[in-house]
């Protein structure tokens, strides 16, 4: 059997993080096995879908790297389809035709309530004959479920889960206006697909036990169930906004990196031992299906953003530059020099071991982009009192005798210099801190003089000395 998993979102919002997760299990399963991870735009919810919260699916997706392998189907284009099995059913005796008016399912369900009863349908319909229908009434199509008995869900994470028949009413499977339910194209689908194994969220597990008697009726080979606890906060209260459920592209506005996103996803829900780290091939070769958990995983940002420190020094120095480069370029509001993209080479080692995020690199990188004459920030201006200024306007006639021009050498002339002018480090370093970076904090300033050479360092003093 090939294995054929799906992830099948509806269209009315963005790629949740709780979805990405799903997406993320359905794929690695299949890789895992060797099969197929399809994708499902659920649209039959016309009102609510859109075509921009489809791209952004797609889009997010793509980013996390979560791309189906097959074309993706799109659930309103079934709708005949949907609909030629809800008659089919009827004609086999599994499904039959319903007349009641709105009004008489309202005073149903208000009768049921009074007395104390679960509003269900009460099947008055069933066994009429149709010849009986009202005139000027459309019907609805309901599956004729079993009265009696069990239906029981062997589940890849649940275990055994057993739900009464008495409990599970004739529900609608075609609407009045022709139009399927969630519950019928959802099987349909699944079985054209050919799904075998079907992985989401725990609150799909009371539809499985409906979805299941409509594969009986329909004969059809059921796939194996798998319901994974929805996802919570850090408190143990259900994820929202202030817990980090954003969708997927908010981390990556935030500057997460999609690979530090993969790994922390793969770790709320499923463990394997002690680790923590784990790679891309590692995943597809671990997760079988096993070690998903039954307790509700909790989403910790500041978890996420440690994980994604470490995918970050792991990155390789020109990949860095070319995501934060976009970025880098809007805040100059003009393109990067070959100049300027060989100094964030230069000095991205030092950048990104005091980075957490894409957005804390391009903050600290941006000193190798800014244009002169320097905007000096609050802090550094500060720092440039006219004390400082007389530091740098001697130290920057020493500077033009250092040789060679490394950071050692720089350092080195640093210490000598401050020792024999009386000098603390501290007082000469930050002082061409701010008239070099134009900032308090930089990455070790010796290594910044020596990655903007002997020049631009000596251009940049002057900037700041010259009307002194």
């Amino acid at each position: 059997m090939t294995v054929v998993t799906r992830f099948a979102p509806s269209p009315t919002g963005f790629l949740h993080i709780g979805g990405a997760r799903t997406a993320l299990f359905n794929k690695l399963f299949a890789s895992h096995h060797g099969g197929k991870y399809l994708l499902r735009i659920e649209d039959t919810d016309k009102k609510r879908s859109t075509q921009d919260a489809i791209d952004a699916i797609h889009d997010a997706l793509s980013w996390l790297g979560l791309d189906c392998d097959g074309p993706v189907i799109s659930q309103s284009a079934q709708r005949e389809r949907h609909a030629e099995i809800a008659e089919q059913l009827v004609t086999a005796g599994h499904a039959y035709k319903c007349y009641a008016t709105p009004e008489e399912l309202t005073e149903m369900r208000a009768r049921q309530k009074a007395a104390g009863k679960p509003t269900r349908y009460d099947g008055r319909w069933r066994d009429r004959d149709p010849a009986d229908a009202p005139a000027g009434v459309d019907s609805v199509i309901r599956l004729r479920a079993p009265q009696d008995g069990k239906t029981v869900l062997q589940d890849m994470v649940q275990g055994e889960v057993t739900v009464a028949n008495d409990q599970l009413d004739d529900m609608i499977l075609l609407r009045s206006d022709g139009s399927p339910t969630y519950m019928l194209s959802v099987v349909v689908d699944d079985h054209d697909m050919g799904i075998t194994h079907i992985i989401r969220g725990d609150d799909h597990l009371t539809n499985a036990f409906r979805q299941i008697l409509l594969f009986k009726a329909m004969g059809w080979q059921l796939p194996i169930f798998g319901h994974v606890p929805l996802i919570h906060g850090p408190d143990g209260a259900k994820l929202s906004k202030r817990h980090g459920a954003l969708g997927a592209e908010s981390y990556r506005e935030m500057g997460f990196l999609p690979e530090a996103l993969r790994n922390y996803l793969l770790r709320l829900g499923w463990g394997h031992g002690d680790d923590e780290i784990i790679t891309d091939e590692q995943a597809k070769e671990w997760f079988d299906g096993s070690g998903l958990g039954k307790a509700p995983a909790r989403f910790d940002t500041a978890k996420l953003t440690a994980l994604n420190a470490h995918y970050l020094k792991a990155t390789g120095n020109s990949k860095l530059a070319e995501l934060i480069k976009p970025n880098l370029e809007k805040a100059a509001k003009t393109p990067l020099t070959d100049l300027n993209t060989q100094r964030l080479l230069a000095g991205m080692e030092s950048l990104k071991e005091r980075a957490k995020t894409l957005n804390d690199l391009t903050d600290s990188a941006a000193l190798y982009v800014r244009q002169r004459p320097l905007d000096l920030e609050p802090k550094a201006a500060k720092i440039l009192s006219d004390v400082a200024i007389a530091v740098l306007i001697e130290a920057r006639k020493s500077m033009e005798h250092i040789q060679p021009w490394t950071a050692d050498a720089i350092e080195k002339w640093a210490r000598r210099y401050a020792e024999s002018h009386d000098l603390k480090l501290g007082q000469l370093a930050q002082p061409l801190r701010a008239a070099i970076t134009g900032s308090n904090v930089s990455p070790p300033i010796f290594e910044v003089i020596a990655i903007f050479g002997q020049d631009e360092t000596l251009s940049r003093i002057s900037d700041i000395t010259k009307d002194h």
